[in-house]
């Protein structure tokens, strides 16, 4: 350990208790910086004393020993500098931010984290199975294997140290190591662990007590969480806001200055102030470059101003310069602040690995060194391995247990320890360890005491007075729902488009409807039209309210990241939702209301139209509350599906239109009293007819027509509450018919509010409750069907190791490295099956240009050079200096954006098969989840190879491809997701292999081949790229951190500066000497022992730059005149000889149909492996119609009766949104992966992909039509005659289809789930309405009437049902159906009744004809007479319907294919 860090960690308390203070406050702590700076002058004595303290160092065990004194002063004559982060640019920011903190007196926030005996275990083993459609079934399997429990796997075994307040601790591990798990326990992260034993204190607190503080003890995650429509300023607003402290220095008054000032040094720290008004993105939605959106994460963590910071990986995805300025900006601020900084990183470079103090090394869980860093390296060279000359430290720890990368000394190849558990022997018995364990009584010092009460002062001193004592958070509660209603308003404008969905689609939804029941009468023909108006307003509040559930879960991840930082109060994010609602639901509900209200006629006056408007508001405002908690309650999208397509069902048939009230079966009545519309449809009807006379009229009037004028002979007939022998009602007898009253319309206001409380009240507590990603260890996951095929995997067992060293030592050399045995073929084998290459590949002046809202934006600026076969090129640059953007346009990828320049293969352009014989390895890695790793390489080999050569070959291709990746072990699992499937390196290198069995004939582009992997990783990917280049293979590959060893491996390389400017296309040469040359020559030398590859990157981009334009430097050089000449040349000689590759003239490798058969076979196994998706549109048909048999049980004969058949028939439509909902997401999915990769590459074509899609839908389609059919076909009472129901279940069956085709179509074309949810209802709702259910075909207005009545697929679905269902019945009036009246002048009933009967009451039945008085008449005498007031003439139309739906489902199919046609844009090639 070198004199100064000792020094500095000799400090403890006395050092660095402020902290970049904003706005006159400590940025991390109430504490400015207290001392600093204080003594300035001591006596000559004391300063001796110093100095020969510090010239002395170490004492005789090696560790430096306290010295007495606490305070070190800058001006101090010939000190060592404080920090080892002296040279970061904004080291003086830092410095005078700590001396204005320490002028107010603040205490320091320092704590520092201690652990010993710290053993973690998580539930599950290194894999699992994931069961299929049929093996989920197999009941006595899942019996016999639940009783063993589920495995405990330690992911930490018995790990300590201590990190106190100024130290830099430093985690390497390969990945799976546990790492992470580590880092989640020091930043007291125990959620999802099965079991943790042993203690962790921070400061002299147990974790238990630690846990109020969780917004001061933060760790930094891998992946990079945030809402993609806000912009880096607005997200950094909001977290700087919610840290305001509560007490600020004297010279700032105001919050904004302190949280202004706060976020522009963020910004600046990490050199993104340039992004702050560009959206952060993701995958989907553009925005920052991926590594300046790592760098956004890295300062909205440190916005939290903690005290212990826990980084995990935080430098993935960033380049070389960048990484190492977030490493001095983290030892910097830990310097002077006084934090605890635990960091783990993979592929540290040495520049980076200097800066920390200490380093633990892990082995999968075991702790093979804790100690101080300098003596990390002697101690593993002591036991026998070497580290290679300019390779990374850290991935030389890291690699000892690797028998494949490790290099053992000569001399030690029988006694080198071969495992993690030899090393860890080997480290206990060292002094290291010894001395280390003296730090663990680091709590119970009195220096921990001091620090932690400090500590607990300091954070009390920090928060809000209005906050609890025990409340983690910083400022007011008003203030938190202040800056989260903010936040949400920006993100509802940042996604402007489907905002104005809405609204357009609500204004369409009003007007359809609107002109749906325009006018309706105010006689009873009017009541059923009315009561439909008031019903859809209702509906389509709820409808519109369903999108809330995706929604839910799209931000999700971001608000447990904010939780764990301590940023707000989940209420105060739910209450923000609200108020972001009342403006948007407002404006929908007003403009809904007014087309609505007023075309089909409701009552014309202000009370009654307001009282409308404010219902709706409120059921609006209610239904969204009910579908947000549903999405709350649940941890996974399905579930919440689930249930939100019941929860939607259950609210529509019990809002007491379907069902009225009064015919409620008892066992179900219970949902009509907690359903909000029920209520809401009560207060509407009452408010619509209250005082009210109708009159009866049309077929509710018998006898009526010519000669039948005299009110005395004639009765209401079929109109609930109209008195027998009437001839009208008033609104109230008709309310009262339903146990309806005017009077509780009020009382039923204030319960859709109470219901809306309540529903509020429970998303608060389920957010509360919101965790972050459980801590399962990643584990693979093994299909079920594949379990005999898995290999288990190989344990690291190197006993047998001893014999292959000696075979394998080198002649005279002093090293033996451990080359890779693990491949089942020779190097030779292998080499002679890889393809080789013999065409060059060369671009000139390219230059590409998009549009932007602030005019054109140039991302390449005239870049040239060439890629020959052989050859490793590198394409290296700053984060955003356009480097995946170039390998993008010279792979064809791009769709939008001018093109400018030549690409050329062999001095000729390219031709129509260059994208599918280029492979592109994407930085993301994307993959169906279901696939295992060999059936995705088996997909790219079988679709991508050369139509003429044999399968048999192409898969033997793959074979090699396995071998060569050393991907045995893992050819039989699931790709799956994060957490549960590949690991992130496995994905990189299935990327790589996914490309490499297409046989490649050009050349094969790598995006960032080595972010997120281990040093190890890194080097193994490169040393296959090295392999392909040996046998003649061109590649060309962006690379952001390589070591020196990884550069080393490289031919050329082509140096961007931001916007696409070259600074240096050419050879590296040995150890880089023609790259240093070319810097030296032009005032940028690399210095000794530094990475060549960090350096340069420095120079172009950092602080080594010198303010120089190097882009002009270069096009000034000779280098730059030579390349310009050397691409001519090159195309010249290209041209003139014959190409290298002949193009074959197709677009795509095989021919249509064997696409389709691939395609298809991939998807049918992806669903047949996707129970999660399959039980859910099962449970949603079971449940869909059992329900709806039982609200509907036994239906009987009378006239009332007939509607609950047609409303029962009606119900089975709404089984779709539910079923689509969930369905969109996963084509979504699949067509994400389809265009981002496997299109671009042209695998296949579009049509092979909707026809995969469509077909693989067909086997669960078919049974969830029985699954629908069975339970609710005989509970409703329906005939049992096979003739009628196996009709039934033939247009049923199709209906599956017909839904399935509309919810594919909306997701063909529809940018993302969200936006597809949101028009369903649109859709959906104006097909059930002209369906003729809520508005007969006679009462459809003539507009309507022709022609979207007749496009309807629900029309003819209806129809065909109701006909073979309905048309034979036998009407039965029940008591108070008929309609009851005498006769004049003593006639008997048959008599007078003869002319009415003859015409307009030809289908009524009169009971008693000869009776002279009291005649009974009844409305129908068949079904059929019911049906004909429905369109429905003959028997024979329901074939012709059923035949009709059969036509609509075929055509819902075709309309995918088209809109999937629409959507697949041509790429950009170069103008």
């Amino acid at each position: 350990m070198s004199t100064r860090d000792s020094w500095r960690n000799s400090w403890g308390s006395g050092y660095g208790g402020g902290g970049p203070t904003f706005g006159g406050h400590s940025a991390w702590g109430a504490g400015g910086g207290d001392t600093i700076f204080r003594v300035l002058s001591r006596t000559s004595e004391r300063q001796s004393k110093r100095r020969s303290a510090l010239i002395s160092g170490f004492s005789e065990d090696g560790i430096y020993e306290e010295d007495d004194f606490s305070v070190y002063s800058e001006r101090d004559i010939d000190m060592p500098p404080i920090s080892k982060a002296e040279d970061w640019v904004m080291m003086p920011d830092v410095k005078n931010y700590a001396e204005r903190g320490e002028k107010d007196h603040f205490k320091p926030k320092k704590l520092g984290v201690t652990w010993k005996n710290l053993t973690v275990k998580g539930v599950g083993s290194d894999a699992a199975f994931n069961e299929n459609v049929a093996s989920q079934f197999n009941i006595p399997r899942g019996i016999k294997e639940s009783r063993h429990g589920p495995p405990l796997n330690t992911i930490i075994d018995n790990s300590h140290g201590c990190v106190k307040p100024g130290e830099m601790l430093l985690v390497l591990g390969r990945p799976g190591s546990g790492c992470t798990t580590l880092l989640k326990m020091l930043a007291n992260r125990r959620n999802g662990y099965a079991e943790v034993n042993g203690d962790v204190h921070f400061g002299s607190m147990t974790a238990k007590e630690a846990e109020q503080y969780r917004g001061q003890i933060v760790m930094n995650t891998e992946e990079e969480l945030f809402f993609p429509t806000l912009t880096v300023g607005q997200t950094m607003d909001f977290a700087t806001r919610m840290k305001v402290p509560y007490h600020k220095f004297s010279d700032q008054r105001k919050d904004k200055d302190f949280q202004q000032e706060y976020r522009d040094f963020l910004l600046k720290s990490m050199g993104i102030t340039h992004t702050a008004d560009t959206k952060v993105g993701n995958e989907f939605v553009r925005g920052v470059s991926g590594g300046e959106r790592k760098r956004v994460s890295i300062i909205e963590t440190l916005a939290t101003r903690g005290s212990v910071f826990c980084w995990n990986n935080s430098t993935r995805g960033l380049d070389a310069s960048t990484a190492l300025q977030y490493t001095k900006a983290i030892r910097a601020m830990t310097d002077v602040v006084g934090l605890t900084s635990v960091v783990s990183l993979y592929q540290a470079g040495n520049g980076i690995y200097d800066l920390f103090d200490k380093v633990l090394v892990l082995d999968r869980g075991r702790e093979i060194y804790y100690g101080p860093l300098k003596q990390a390296r002697p101690f593993m060279e002591e036991l026998g391995f070497v580290c290679g000359e300019g390779a990374n430290v850290a991935d030389f720890l890291t690699g000892v247990t690797v028998p494949t990368e490790r290099q053992v000394r000569k001399g030690y190849e029988a006694t080198f320890p071969r495992t993690a558990v030899e090393i860890r022997d080997d480290y206990l018995r060292t002094d290291i360890k010894a001395t280390m364990e003296k730090e663990y009584v680091y709590p119970q010092s009195d220096e921990a005491k001091v620090n932690t009460k400090d500590f607990k002062e300091a954070v009390a001193y920090d928060k809000d007075k209005t906050l609890p004592k025990k409340s983690p958070l910083t400022i007011s509660f008003l203030k938190q729902v202040k800056a989260c209603i903010v936040r949400q308003y920006q993100i509802v404008w940042g996604d402007k488009p489907t905002f104005i969905i809405k609204q357009v689609a609500t204004l369409v939804q009003a007007l359809v409807v609107g002109s749906l029941f325009y006018k309706s009468s105010t006689d009873s023909g009017g009541l059923f039209f009315k009561s439909g108006a008031l019903f859809f307003s209702l509906l389509y509040q709820a409808f519109m309210a369903l999108s809330e559930v995706t929604d839910s879960f799209a931000g999700r991840p971001v608000l447990a990241k904010h939780k764990a930082f301590a940023f707000f109060h989940p209420a105060a994010f739910c209450i923000a939702q609200i108020a972001a609602d009342i403006p948007v639901l407002l404006f929908q509900v007003s403009q809904f209301s007014l087309v609505l209200y007023f075309m089909v006629g409701l009552k014309v006056s202000a009370s009654a139209f307001f009282t409308y408007w404010i219902t709706l508001f409120a059921i609006a405002m209610c239904t969204t509350a009910v579908m947000r908690a549903t999405g709350a309650v649940f941890s996974t999208f399905d579930a919440a599906t689930k249930l939100s397509g019941f929860w939607f069902s259950a609210l529509i048939v019990y809002t007491g239109y379907f069902i009225p009230k009064t015919q409620m079966h008892p066992w179900l009545v219970w949902i009509y009293w907690i359903n909000p519309l029920a209520y809401g449809f009560e207060t509407l009807l009452s408010n619509e007819v209250h005082g009210q006379t109708i009159l009866c009229v049309n077929n509710n009037l018998i006898p009526n027509g010519p000669g039948y004028t005299d009110s005395a002979f004639q009765s209401c007939a079929g109109v609930p509450g109209a008195v027998q022998g009437a001839t009208s009602l008033t609104g109230d007898q008709y309310l009262q018919a339903f146990s309806y009253k005017h009077s509780h319309l009020w009382r039923n206001f204030g319960i859709i509010w109470a219901w809306w409380a309540f529903f509020v009240v429970v998303t608060i507590v389920a957010t509360s409750n919101w965790k972050e990603m459980a801590g399962k260890s990643g584990f693979l996951l093994i299909p079920r069907e594949n379990a005999k095929k898995s290999i288990p995997l190989p344990q690291n067992d190197e006993e047998s190791q001893t014999k292959d060293l000696k075979e394998k030592e080198i002649a005279g050399g002093q090293l033996a490295p451990l080359d890779s045995s693990s491949s089942s073929m020779d190097e030779k084998t292998i080499e002679n099956q890889l393809i080789s290459n013999t065409s060059v590949f060369t671009w000139k002046n390219l230059s590409y240009t998009v549009k932007t809202p602030s005019g054109d934006r140039v991302l390449l600026d005239n870049v040239q050079g060439w890629v020959k076969p052989g050859m490793l090129g590198a394409l290296m640059g700053s984060s955003g200096a356009g480097k995946t953007t170039l390998l993008d346009v010279l792979a064809q990828r791009k769709t939008e954006g001018t093109i400018t320049g030549s690409v050329l293969v062999d001095g000729r352009p390219l031709s129509v098969s260059f994208q599918r014989s280029a492979g592109y390895c994407e930085q993301l890695d994307i993959h169906e989840p279901m696939a295992t790793v060999r059936e995705a390489l088996e997909f790219s080999a079988l679709l991508r190879q050369s139509r003429q050569t044999p399968r048999a070959e192409k898969l033997k291709y793959v074979d090699t491809i396995v071998d060569l990746l050393e991907m045995q072990d893992i050819e039989h699992t699931l790709v799956g997701r994060t957490g549960a499937g590949l690991s992130v390196e496995q994905r990189k290198r299935l990327t790589i292999g996914v490309e490499l069995v297409a046989k490649p004939s050009i050349l094969i582009f790598l995006d960032e081949p080595t972010s997120g992997l281990d040093g190890q990783a890194a080097f193994n990917i490169l040393r296959f790229l090295r392999k392909l280049a040996a046998v003649g293979q061109a590649v060309l590959v962006t690379i952001h951190q390589p070591s020196a060893l990884l550069f080393k491996e490289f031919d050329t390389l082509l140096l961007l500066a931001r916007g696409g400017k070259t600074v240096y296309f050419g050879d590296i040469g040995v150890e880089a000497s023609t790259l240093k040359e070319y810097f030296a020559r032009n005032g940028a030398p690399c210095p000794q022992d530094v990475n060549p590859a960090e350096h340069m990157i420095d120079v172009v981009s950092g602080s080594a730059s010198q303010g120089k334009d190097w882009n002009k430097v270069w096009l000034e050089s000779p280098e730059h005149k030579d390349v310009s000449n050397e691409v001519d040349r090159i195309i010249e000689e290209a041209a003139a000889k014959p190409p290298g590759t002949v193009d074959d003239g197709h677009e795509f490798a095989m021919p249509l149909w064997q696409q389709t058969k691939l395609v298809t076979h991939r998807m049918n196994v992806a669903l047949y492996r996707n129970t999660d998706y399959v039980n859910n549109k099962f449970a949603l048909h079971i449940g869909s119609a059992l329900f709806n048999g039982f609200s509907f049980w036994k239906i009987g004969t009378g006239v009332q009766e007939l509607q609950l058949k047609l409303f029962t028939i009606f119900n089975f439509i709404f089984v779709a949104p539910g079923v689509i909902n969930q369905l969109q997401p996963l084509f979504i999915d699949r067509r994400d992966i389809y265009e981002f990769r496997e299109k671009k590459s042209k695998m296949y074509s579009w049509v092979a992909f909707v026809t995969g899609l469509i077909v693989s839908e067909f086997p669960y389609l078919c049974i969830c039509a029985v699954l629908y059919f069975a339970p609710w076909y005989y509970t409703v009472g329906f005939t049992a005659d096979s003739n009628k129901s196996g009709a039934v279940f033939f247009v049923m069956l199709f209906y599956e289809f017909i839904y399935t085709g509309i919810g594919q179509f909306i997701a063909a074309y529809a940018p993302n789930a969200v936006f597809a949810s949101l028009v369903n209802p649109v859709l959906i709702t104006t097909l059930v309405s002209f369906c003729g259910v809520l508005v007969p075909y006679a009462q459809i207005q003539e507009f309507w009437r022709y022609w979207i009545y007749y496009l309807n697929p629900f029309n003819y679905l209806v129809s065909s049902i109701l006909t073979f269902t309905v048309f034979d019945n036998v009407v039965e009036c029940k008591e108070h159906e008929f309609a009851l009246f005498d006769t004049p002048n003593n006639q008997t009933c048959q008599d007078y009744l003869a002319p009415y009967r003859a015409g307009l009451g030809a289908r009524t039945n009169l009971v008693n004809p000869e009776a002279t008085s009291g005649c009974r008449v009844c409305q129908y005498r068949f079904g059929s007479d019911y049906l004909s007031t429905l369109n429905i003439s003959d028997y024979y139309t329901g074939w012709r319907d059923a035949g009709i739906v059969v036509i609509f489902a075929l055509s819902s199919y075709v309309m995918v294919y088209l809109l999937m046609k629409l959507r697949t844009k041509a790429t950009k090639t170069a103008e």
